[in-house]
């Protein structure tokens, strides 16, 4: 692996580990603490701000994808060469099971603590609200199109530069507050993967919706912003470019 993969990979694992370590940690250790718990709404801007916070971090070396969903979303707009999508993937899926492995960790440091769900995403009896599948199937498509919408809009030339990132946490934040109660959010295959692995087989068996439809939903958003942006605007996306933001 060159040096400027290896640099890109990295990034990666590092914001992909901290929207599952930030995300669900503040799901899992936070959201139903006794009287001072953070609830939906908490747990939302959690997910919001840590992507907030690596694209700024990061996004200028990665491009700031931390899911593979958006990965595939831009490579699909003609943003992300086809070199990068494999190790992207796998940086992004190892930095979300490094980060579920530390929450693990940290939280059955508690006396009598259980895992129960453990952040994971489901469907059916799975699922928050106990919604099925369809339901699930259509929110995860629609969320992860209009996310990856965002993306290729705030990061195209002749957005405000260097502020995508705000919108792009924000959508976040957004997308948590509507569908947690369907599917506990995913519009990230990695962040599913990492903690579905801790919270038993149940979970690990509905991953192949949390991979099909936030991909299929990302790589229609792609192909809608490739005939939505001029050719001249599908350059490689960037969350900051060095020296002139885009």
């Amino acid at each position: 692996m060159d040096h400027d993969t290896m640099r890109r990979t990295t990034a990666e694992f590092f914001g992909t580990f901290w929207l599952t370590f930030g995300g669900c940690g503040a799901a899992v250790l936070s959201a139903a603490f006794p009287e001072l718990g953070i609830g939906f709404l908490g747990v939302a801007f959690a997910f919001g701000f840590t992507v907030l916070t690596m694209a700024y971090a990061v996004g200028h070396i990665s491009g700031g994808h931390f899911n593979p969903a958006v990965t595939l979303g831009l490579w699909s707009a003609g943003r992300c060469a086809s070199r990068h999508v494999l190790p992207y993937v796998i940086a992004q899926v190892i930095g979300a099971t490094v980060a579920a492995f530390t929450l693990y960790t940290i939280a059955s440091g508690k006396a009598g603590w259980v895992p129960n769900g453990f952040a994971s995403n489901g469907y059916g009896e799975l699922s928050p609200g106990k919604y099925g599948l369809a339901a699930c199937l259509i929110t995860e498509v629609l969320t992860t199109f209009i996310f990856l919408f965002i993306i290729v809009g705030t990061t195209s030339k002749g957005a405000a530069a260097g502020f995508a990132g705000i919108p792009i946490g924000f959508a976040l934040v957004l997308i948590h507050l509507i569908s947690i109660p369907v599917t506990n959010t995913s519009v990230n295959p990695a962040r599913s993967t990492g903690p579905a692995l801790f919270a038993g087989p149940d979970y690990i068996a509905q991953l192949w919706l949390f991979w099909l439809a936030p991909i299929a939903g990302a790589i229609a958003a792609g192909i809608v912003g490739r005939w939505l942006y001029e050719p001249a605007d599908m350059v490689e996306t960037r969350v900051l470019e060095r020296g002139a933001e885009i």
